[in-house]
């Protein structure tokens, strides 16, 4: 895969610097953003496009970075954005990161820590055969890269660079975001649209190079409390109400295979994240997942049904489920802009990459965007393997990624 020399020097250079500066998000910290690293990338953005020569904002409180590339040479504007997070994901040890250039993969297993014996084993990871020969931008094994989402910032930086040192090419107004705690359910929340200046857009957040989602699930999460009543077990007949019983029989009335575990594709799901159990109290953390908006429901209903049928048993109110909201499937928006996927799949293929689409079993910022009148499709950043120590980026997918969005934001 041929890529621009330039883009594949510049992303390299950009993504060894942004991962080095850790930006991991905390869920439920009660704050946004959640952590106050993410501002250290953020101000590092801002300065950036300062000194290239770009128009930009930096809303430190919000810890939200705008850019802004007027249009050059068009007849008809129309102002395009492009959004990406600056957060990493909190699932594995995000700091301390220390990123490295696999040059020339050769193909096996990579060694990724010698001290240690962490080894990335392509066993494992059947996608590490398509990128033999390619230069890989690894960790020493016992951090995440943060590739998801600093190869798409690379990527939107180098776009930046090279349009403002281009200013004779033609091209869309392009309107620039990096935003805070994608990863923990931010969803560019505090974005502001008028200030942004553009109707429609496109988030950069996925792995698999040349593919882009036009659909994502359909998400609440469930707080689950449960009160129950000790005694002494000696005298417990007739008086125990053991909140560790109820909760495990809630959780025995979810279907079995309709777990993360379980499924794929465009299948939903029920993720019990957390249980804390006692015999006085018990709280259980779920998150519900479908694409489809009556089976969604149907998940929501049924854990209403569950409490109802326990409170029955017990007599009283000892089980409470608390529903909120996270974001809903970008496609019911999406289906009523189709030239956004139409101008997307024409920008993959100029690139000389075969589109592909899939559903995206998560969120991205655009679920929510395109509820709030900024419809966002998903172009992948090319990372692979995320929220892990395996993770890795390879360097051409990011040079293409930049040729692509040259492409989307021509005039």
């Amino acid at each position: 895969m041929q890529a621009h020399p330039e883009f594949l020097r510049q992303t390299e250079e950009r993504l060894l610097r942004y991962a080095a500066i850790s930006t991991q998000s905390h869920a439920f910290a009660g704050e946004w953003p959640t952590t106050a690293c993410q501002r250290d990338l953020a101000r590092v953005l801002y300065d950036e496009l300062r000194a290239l020569g770009v128009a930009a904002e930096y809303d430190e409180a919000r810890c939200l970075v705008y850019g802004w590339l007027p249009a050059v040479g068009v007849a008809e504007d129309r102002p395009i954005a492009l959004v990406a997070h600056l957060d990493t994901a909190p699932d594995v040890k995000g700091w301390d990161v220390k990123p490295r250039v696999l040059r020339a993969y050769p193909g096996g297993d990579v060694v990724l820590n010698e001290a240690e014996q962490i080894v990335m084993r392509a066993a494992d990871y059947p996608n590490l055969a398509q990128y033999v020969g390619q230069d890989l931008v690894v960790t020493d094994g016992t951090t995440l890269l943060g590739g998801d989402d600093k190869a798409a910032v690379a990527a939107l930086m180098t776009l930046a660079e090279y349009y403002a040192s281009h200013p004779e090419t033609p091209h869309r107004t392009v309107c620039l975001a990096f935003t805070p705690d994608e990863e923990v359910g931010g969803l560019a929340r505090d974005l502001d649209l008028d200030k942004l200046g553009a109707k429609v857009g496109y988030t950069i957040d996925g792995d698999h190079l040349g593919w882009y989602q036009d659909q994502t699930f359909h998400a609440s999460e469930a707080f689950v409390t449960i009160t129950g009543r000790s005694v002494h077990p000696a005298t417990a007949k007739g008086i125990m109400v053991n909140a560790a019983d109820l909760a495990a029989d809630f959780l025995a009335g979810l279907p079995r295979l309709e777990k993360p575990q379980y499924t794929d594709g465009t299948d939903g799901f029920f993720y019990v994240t957390s249980v804390q159990a006692s015999c006085e109290h018990a709280a259980l953390h779920l998150i519900i997942r479908d694409f489809d908006r009556a089976k969604f429901e149907a998940r929501e209903a049924l854990l209403r049904d569950l409490a109802r049928r326990l409170n029955a048993e017990c007599g009283e109110e000892r089980v409470c489920v608390e529903l909120r909201q996270q974001y809903r499937n970008m496609g019911d928006v999406l289906s009523e802009y189709p030239f956004l996927i139409e101008d997307l799949r024409r920008a993959i293929s100029a690139a000389g990459l075969e589109p592909q689409c899939e559903p995206f079993r998560g969120g991205t910022d655009g679920s929510s965007l395109s509820f709030r009148g900024l419809p966002c499709p998903n172009l992948s950043a090319g990372y692979e393997n995320a929220h892990g120590r395996f993770e890795f980026v390879p360097v051409p997918s990011m040079a293409k990624n930049v040729e692509i969005l040259l492409h989307l934001t021509e005039s």
